[in-house]
């Protein structure tokens, strides 16, 4: 796990409060455990969240900001804090900083300011400033182009692999709230769903969010979804991205598998992604969704730019389709095809084991190690795949030769 700075903050305006909770979305390595409106509670909250940071805005009351920065000063060594203020008065930043603040920003806060103020937060802390500090979590999004073309699979078994390097921390998000069955491949009975975290998301923290992960012995943590069918709509997506904003700044990859809808919530973790595979077989059916929903995601800027295609089941021997009719189709090159081993797969599935223990040697499983390298350091792997002819055809004309 990679670590996260837990903040509180305090501010009796609540525009402010506002604009600050919007900017710290922004922000993946901290956290915003408590927040409080009146100067007079807040040193009963901090001592019980005993965050890393404590911000206050000193604006409604000079005085009892200031007060209340060296309570917090002394009470709570191991917080630091950071007071803002519209206030550009040297008298006012000089008393912060007498009475223990450790930095000091004028409002509106800018971003860039902020992170500047967070990183010099951390090296006085005796943080990790080197290469690396920093990093946050990789957000890999898998969606199947239709039924049955392996998207779950490749979810767990990515997972899987990546869990296998000991630096990484992979935890894999069950978005598909009606059918999904990540639990079942890894013949996990979960005690908790994302639908339970949902429900907590106003006092959702770092130790919440953990135990309601399960963890497979392969090293990889599941967050599943709800059991209850009627349950499936209970969830948000502004609670969806402050889930996902805190297992970015605590897991070092998170690899979700959407549904097939492509609604609000796989809409909004495809936009704060850094890759999205549209996972496909080489049939008329698939390549024909590839199409329209390419067509569909042009419409969102934020998330066509990060698409790639992969080819599963490569080589299937009932396929009509050959690689080169397809790429003409779909009018775009292919990521990674990945070779068809139905038997091996479908062993890994009864047995609730992933590929890379039920079968490490299998072509399938080296391919989709090489696959996962790839996308995590940019490593070549396999050869690259065909680049498509820039002239399209129809999706019927794809029988007329091979």
């Amino acid at each position: 796990m990679k670590s996260v700075l837990r903040l509180a903050t305090v501010d009796p305006d609540e525009r402010s409060r506002n604009s600050l909770k919007s900017m710290l979305l922004g922000v993946d390595t901290v956290w915003l455990e408590a927040e409080c409106s009146r100067y007079e509670f807040f040193m009963d909250v901090a001592r019980q969240t005993q965050p890393d940071i404590a911000l206050i805005n000193v604006d409604s009351n000079h005085a009892k900001g200031l007060q209340l920065v060296g309570e917090v000063s002394r009470a709570l060594p191991n917080c630091a804090v950071l007071v803002v203020s519209s206030s550009q008065e040297g008298s006012l930043i000089l008393q912060a900083m007498r009475n223990g603040a450790r930095e000091f920003l004028n409002l509106p806060v800018q971003l860039d300011d902020f992170v500047a103020a967070l990183d010099r937060i951390r090296a006085s802390m005796g943080g990790n400033t080197g290469e690396g500090a920093g990093r946050v979590g990789q957000i890999i999004t898998l969606a199947g182009v239709g039924g049955g073309v392996g998207s779950t699979a490749l979810v767990v078994n990515m997972a899987a692999s990546l869990a296998q390097d000991p630096g990484n921390s992979p935890v894999i998000i069950d978005l598909d709230l009606t059918l999904g069955d990540a639990d079942v491949w890894l013949d996990i009975i979960p005690e908790y769903t994302i639908r339970d975290v949902a429900e907590n998301i106003s006092r959702l923290d770092y130790g919440l969010l953990k135990r309601s992960l399960t963890r497979h012995d392969c090293g990889a943590y599941l967050l599943p979804r709800p059991v209850e069918l009627e349950n499936a709509d209970s969830i948000k997506p502004d609670d969806l991205r402050r889930i996902l904003a805190l297992l970015k700044a605590t897991f070092s990859h998170l690899i979700v598998d959407v549904s097939k809808s492509f609604g609000r919530l796989d809409l909004s973790v495809m936009e704060v992604s850094d890759k999205i595979l549209l996972v496909t077989q080489l049939d008329l059916s698939c390549l024909r969704n590839v199409v329209r929903i390419m067509q569909f995601l042009d419409h969102f800027p934020g998330v066509k730019d990060k698409v790639e295609i992969v080819v599963n089941r490569m080589g299937l021997e009932d396929s009509d389709i050959s690689l080169n009719k397809a790429l003409e189709t779909i009018g775009r090159s292919v990521f990674w095809q990945l070779p068809n081993d139905y038997a091996t797969m479908v062993g890994a599935r009864n047995n609730g084991v992933p590929l890379c223990q039920f079968a490490p040697k299998a072509r399938l499983t080296r391919s989709l190690n090489d696959m996962v390298r790839h996308l995590s350091t940019g490593e070549p792997g396999a050869k690259p795949p065909e680049e498509p002819p820039k002239k399209k055809s129809g999706l019927f004309g794809l029988f007329a030769s091979r």
